[in-house]
């Protein structure tokens, strides 16, 4: 069997790294290995493994301490790494600790002392299941308007084979044979100040006190097993770059019956050729001739929905912005629309004919821009020299 990697050197992050260091570096590599943008990597789905699998334990304080303390042997079995993980369980994407969701959380964090005679109850109820966060790009018009969309997770469910026993169907469930249904064994120890009892979780059923015989086939006694999901998803109107969708239940399942945890998807959005987003505003930019800026003149600009006839007044300057009204983004968890808003950018022709050129030196005239042998230019210069001056 391989030797496994260093969880840190699969995110690439240094041992002391933060939360949200380990989390921006697993964001990043996921993207990168996602087994549906290297469809011609082989080797992609594998590597997407082992990043998920060293993120699960190293996003979760509990699990990475127990890293920190004994490495992977911290999560192997009484018979060896991978114990219990049968085709389709954890054996390739390793523990499941946020959250409270881990099989093995307890192994090693719950070994403590305490006099004769006490007990500590181990909690053994439901747990949740383990929040999962990704990605999901939307259009631009999608994030204006919603939409419905499908993607692809890939999360822990319960065992369809075993129905989340671990024993193979028709097989009997019993008390551990070491523990006898407590899930911790006990050790006592005499020592000058007495006796002591050293109480651990039970290695051989993992603290649950139920033992599978014969384990199940799919999961390997596990109870649960990794799929890959296609989920419906409604993207509400309104969301931007940044935001988050809540997915009730969409999560990994939940450990003795427990709620199944809830799925977040953060919003990254598609930009567009044509439109700008300021808030619940859209903007967009329109070129006009000199002449249509000059004496006026009535457009089509495009809107989210098609097209508006828009009326561009005498002498509109460059850079002038106009607003239509209700046009813009829908607001979320509220009622009406941000409105549109057209810049507008006066385009200078490239090239003139002869005629052109010679109007247009006649209207400079007419304008008064050649009196006394001066340019406009000229008369600007001019104009900011005496200014400086005083």
């Amino acid at each position: 069997m391989a030797t496994k990697r260093d969880y840190y050197e699969v995110l690439g992050v240094s041992r002391n790294a933060t939360q949200e260091e380990i989390k921006r570096a697993y964001r990043k590599l996921a993207r990168q290995y996602h087994p549906d943008v290297n469809k011609d990597d082989p080797q992609a789905e594998e590597k997407f493994k082992e990043i998920n699998e060293a993120y699960r334990v190293l996003s979760d304080p509990k699990t990475r301490d127990q890293y920190d303390r004994f490495g992977h042997a911290a999560f192997d079995g009484p018979d060896g790494a991978g114990s219990g993980f049968g085709p389709g369980g954890f054996g390739d994407f390793g523990p499941f600790g946020q959250g409270g969701f881990d099989p093995f959380g307890d192994l090693f964090g719950d070994l403590f002392d305490v006099f004769a005679g006490g007990r500590r109850q181990r909690q053994r109820g439901p747990v949740r299941g383990r929040d999962l966060e990704m990605e999901i790009e939307v259009e631009f018009k999608e994030a204006a308007f919603g939409a419905e969309k499908t993607i692809e997770v890939q999360r822990v469910e319960a065992c369809a084979r075993c129905q989340g026993t671990g024993a193979e169907p028709g097989t009997p469930v019993q008390a551990c044979p070491d523990c006898h249904g407590t899930g911790e064994v006990r050790q006592v120890r005499a020592t000058p100040f007495g006796q002591f009892v050293n109480i651990a979780v039970c290695p051989r059923c993992r603290g649950e006190g139920k033992w599978a015989p014969t384990p199940c086939r799919e999961c390997g006694r596990a109870g649960l097993v990794q799929r890959r999901r296609r989920i419906a998803v409604k993207i509400p109107a309104g969301v931007d770059n940044g935001n988050r969708i809540r997915l009730r239940g969409e999560g990994d399942a939940g450990l003795r019956g427990g709620p199944a945890g809830d799925l977040y998807l953060h919003v990254r959005v598609r930009p567009h050729p044509t439109f700008l987003r300021e808030g619940d505003n859209v903007v967009c930019e329109v070129p006009i001739s000199i002449v249509q800026a000059a004496l006026g003149d009535e457009i089509e600009v495009p809107t989210l929905e098609g097209t508006h006839k828009l009326k561009i007044p005498e002498g509109t300057q460059p850079g002038a912005e106009f607003r239509i009204r209700g046009q813009g983004i829908p607001r979320m968890g509220g009622y009406g629309r941000g409105d549109q808003i057209v810049r507008v950018r006066v385009e200078v022709p490239r090239r003139l004919t002869a005629r052109q050129r010679e109007l247009l030196r006649e209207f400079a005239r007419e304008n008064g821009e050649a009196a006394g042998g001066k340019t406009f230019f000229e008369r600007v210069r001019g104009t900011l020299g005496g200014r400086s001056a005083q």
